[in-house]
């Protein structure tokens, strides 16, 4: 029997947190060592999978099949193919560097305040919530894929609403307040939309007999498992609606901007990076899989959906006062792409949504954890409040600025090539469409480089003139992200060879090939 490697990639940080959690309370340091290391071992495997993943092989590799409920059909089915192998690799990547990023995040107040829970429940958390994300992504049984996506919210809504941001001007009863209702938020929203997805898992079961997404894809394709449409397409809805929450999309978005503004930055770049990754990652791998009819016939109303997330989120972005809200509806813009490039139904667009996926996760990252770092050092999350920070802090504002750029898809960094594809792709086959997402680039250079402008050009405000410059650990957590965006900026094959196989693969599933070029090229 061959080692059960995606098995170990999500056991390994699920028994950390709860090794983690077990660590003495006035071992706090040790717990965060052993976070770290558990989450670096984490990584080592995910390379692992990397190195043994064949892109020209199977879909579906590393498998692991083995009967969990019988008498319904559930088995512990895993697998990866080129799309799951990328998002592994990047929530094993960012991992590491969030918990750095968040090292005294959770620390208690020298004024002895009771609101902050235990260090080692911080971290046990952010691994629980690893090993969750990770087998959502290696899931191929449906009923398994459910029971993760749904059981990461209780992680998320302790770190949320357990570990909030410190920088808040109304005081603590008020931040407290607060907290509460953007972790309430969040988890309703999210129950909701798993609550629809149940009923509809419950549904696929009834006319399919089981639950292996595998098994069921092969039965429609080869014309032993028929649909009727209407049920095709209330299945459809039921998973749709539930992964749009989790993306987010336009209507379904609201909890995302009181989340990441209550948030510690790490636990934000968790939420936008990491966990709304498996709401984009699972419309490819359900919902264009199971029910590829029903996605071409929603195909026009969530490109209209996808459209309106990324105008609407980068107009909220220009008008913010607050640094960590301006990021999250850059995020929802940035979703919005992502969405669009699946469902326009090409190869470009669906591969630059999955390698949009990736470096948005790192673009992310990079400027939001800079972007802790600056509200930790001034103890304020307003814009306004900051001015003149390039002068007294040079190499902060200079990673600030990549991060920033990256976010706004200047050529040369990650984010570049992702967003070129997702257009080219739209465009082809939908060229209205594409024109009008093109507004999306320049809302995203007018709220990105206003909020450089008044943070940190001008004259130095007399509250950030002794801020001191990034740290050591700050400079290990920031120079890895910024080193990837440039890297993959100009060479992001690496990622674009694992995700083009399985990319065609569900093309293939929609019965869906390229537009043919209005010109052809000469020979």
């Amino acid at each position: 029997m061959s080692f059960p490697l995606l098995t170990a990639t999500a056991v390994l940080p699920a028994a950390g947190a709860v090794a983690t959690a077990a660590v003495p309370a006035a071992r706090r340091t040790a717990a965060k060592w052993l976070a770290l290391l558990v989450s670096l071992a984490t990584l080592v495997l995910a390379i692992v999978v990397m190195v043994r993943f064949d892109p020209g092989g199977a879909r579906y590799q590393l498998t692991e099949s083995h009967a969990w409920i019988a008498d319904f059909g559930v088995r512990y089915e895993l697998g990866v193919d080129g799309i799951a192998v990328a998002l592994l690799a990047l929530t094993a990547l960012l991992i590491p560097f969030i918990i750095l990023a968040g090292w005294h995040d959770a620390d208690p107040l020298e004024t002895g305040s009771k609101r902050w829970r235990p260090t080692q429940g911080f971290f046990a958390l952010i691994l629980a919530v690893e090993a969750m994300v990770i087998i959502s992504f290696e899931a191929t049984d449906v009923f398994l894929f459910y029971i993760f996506f749904e059981a990461m919210l209780i992680p998320m809504y302790f770190l949320i609403g357990g570990f909030g941001d410190r920088a808040h001007a109304q005081g603590e009863e008020a931040a407290s307040t607060q907290r509460s209702y953007a972790a309430v938020k969040f988890l309703l929203y999210n129950l909701v939309g798993g609550l629809i997805m149940l009923a509809a898992v419950i549904g696929l079961y009834t006319v399919a007999g089981n639950f292996s997404l595998t098994e069921i894809a092969q039965a429609r394709a080869n014309g032993t498992l028929h649909m009727a449409t209407s049920t095709e397409r209330w299945l459809f809805l039921g998973f749709f609606f539930a992964f749009a929450v989790k993306a987010p999309l336009w209507p379904l978005h609201t909890w995302l901007p009181n989340a990441m503004q209550e948030s510690t930055a790490p636990v934000a770049v968790l939420i936008t990076a990491v966990v709304d990754k498996v709401g984009t990652f699972a419309m490819l791998r359900f919902c264009l899989q199971l029910f590829p009819e029903a996605s071409k016939w929603a195909t026009p109303t969530i490109l209209v959906l996808a459209l309106i997330s990324i105008i609407y989120g980068a107009l909220l972005a220009v008008g913010q006062r607050d640094i960590k809200r301006l990021i999250a509806y850059a995020s929802i813009s940035h979703f919005g792409f992502i969405i669009l490039g699946i469902f326009a139904m090409t190869s470009q667009g669906q591969s630059g949504a999955t390698l949009y996926m990736v470096n948005h996760g790192i673009s992310t990252a990079a400027l939001m954890l800079v972007a802790g770092f600056l509200i930790s050092r001034r103890g304020s999350r307003l814009i306004a409040d900051y001015g003149g920070v390039q002068k007294v802090a040079p190499v902060l504002a200079g990673t600030f600025l990549i991060g920033g750029l990256a976010t706004l898809s200047l050529p040369g960094l990650a984010p570049f090539v992702s967003e070129f594809l997702v257009l080219v792709g739209t465009f082809t086959r939908y060229p209205a469409i594409g024109i009008i997402a093109t507004f999306g680039i320049v809302l995203a250079a007018l709220y990105t480089l206003v909020l450089y402008q008044r943070t940190m050009t001008g004259p130095v405000k007399p509250a950030v003139s002794a801020m001191p410059d990034l740290k050591v650990r700050e400079l290990v957590v920031v120079a890895p992200l910024i080193v990837l965006l440039i890297f993959l900026g100009v060479y992001p094959k690496p990622v674009t060879d694992i995700v083009n196989p399985a990319v065609n693969q569900t093309m293939s599933d929609v019965h869906k090939t390229d537009p043919k070029p209005a010109v052809e090229a000469a020979k």
